[in-house]
């Protein structure tokens, strides 16, 4: 009841004039509105889910792109806990993932989270740290865990993570489902199939746990998604102004200098100055 009430009583949707801001078009099912109080509300922890947000084709484009398996391009992570690929570097994204990469780091889209899950002034990773292309190929698995919380280069908070999936004819059987955990990871609470142009965002947090289900042995295809990370500045911070250095360290010239050196020309101001530094090296008379 409180959320239809709540619902009622906006009646400025600003839907239409938040997605106008984007270069890519943008398909959400719902209003912002709604979508802030679907993933405020979500169990086991805020998140959202959304089916075919982008077109089509941008993510396509991406598919195509895809470097081999070979490629020097990719970093193998492969422990007792993880097997997956990463892009190795944000630099090695070619036109398609570099269009895309950047449209999700636009004030644009950043406005559009911010409308969607209430966590104001985010800031992107233009980086791609530990974001980027990610595949996971037959055995490939993310054991249950909850993300770090800071960005390891430049220490920003972690506050959203973004997984676009690319996965197309992707069939149930095939695995590589998301998981999402209750608070003490214990228990799997909500299941979600990576297909094609399914979009989910949850927040980041010590007891947000997830996992990614082994990809099957007899998978057709390697599981695919982008993925990406929004952050905020720690509010530990105390925020101050310009911070000057004591008055012995700063450049004294005085007004009359100041106007001197700007108004004369540069041969009668360099002249005055070598009678200035004679002057000033000159003995003082004996008296």
């Amino acid at each position: 009841m409180q959320i239809a009430a709540s619902r009622n009583m906006r009646t400025n949707d600003r839907t239409a004039e938040v997605l106008s801001f984007l270069r890519c078009k943008l398909s959400p099912t719902r209003s912002v509105n709604e979508l802030l109080d679907d993933y405020r509300l979500a169990k086991p922890f805020p998140h959202l889910v959304l089916d075919d947000l982008f077109p089509a084709e941008a993510l396509e484009a991406l598919l195509e792109e895809l470097p081999p398996v070979s490629s020097e391009k990719w970093v193998h992570q492969l422990d007792e806990l993880m097997f997956k690929s990463n892009l190795r570097s944000a630099v090695d994204l070619e036109e398609a993932g570099y269009a895309f990469s950047s449209m999700l780091h636009s004030a644009a889209f950043l406005y559009f989270l911010t409308e969607i899950t209430g966590i104001e002034a985010l800031l992107p990773d233009p980086y791609l740290g530990g974001a980027g292309y990610h595949v996971m190929h037959q055995g490939g698995k993310f054991e249950v865990h909850a993300d770090r919380n800071t960005d390891y280069h430049c220490g920003l908070q972690r506050r959203l993570a973004m997984l676009v999936y690319l996965n197309k004819g992707w069939q149930p059987e095939f695995g590589g489902q998301l998981e999402l955990w209750n608070q003490d990871g214990s228990r799997c609470e909500k299941v979600i199939e990576p297909i094609f142009n399914r979009t989910v965002i949850f927040e980041i947090a010590d007891t947000n746990f997830h996992a990614v289900r082994p990809v099957a042995s007899g998978a057709e295809a390697a599981r695919k998604s982008f993925a990406a990370y929004f952050h905020t500045v720690d509010g530990t911070i105390v925020p101050h102004s310009s911070v000057y250095a004591p008055s012995i360290y700063q450049n004294r010239e005085g007004v009359l200098n100041r106007v001197a050196r700007a108004s004369l020309p540069p041969f009668i101001w360099g002249a005055l100055r070598k009678l200035k530094k004679a002057r000033a090296s000159a003995p003082s008379p004996i008296r």
